[in-house]
């Protein structure tokens, strides 16, 4: 049990300084989107499946499609 939590920790600090490190904005939202799944399956770990479920609606679900919504506009007027 321990070590798939360390393993999940140390999967989120990967993704999250990949999302921060990636200059293509596609790259660096799959890496959020991978961050905040790991961070679900955390919480699901620690026996908190309500926050659990917050996170996969709000941050996994939410956030992601504004993210999408975002980087394809900004990649049309760029173009």
């Amino acid at each position: 049990m321990t070590y798939v939590y360390y393993l999940f920790l140390g999967f989120m600090i990967l993704t999250a300084l990949f999302s921060i490190l990636y200059t293509n904005l596609l790259n660096a939202l799959v890496c959020f989107s991978l961050f905040n799944l790991a961070m679900v399956v955390v919480f699901l770990l620690l026996q908190a499946p309500d926050v659990a479920m917050a996170e996969a609606v709000i941050g996994l679900g939410l956030t992601t499609a504004l993210f999408i919504v975002a980087v394809s506009r900004t990649r049309e007027r760029a173009d």
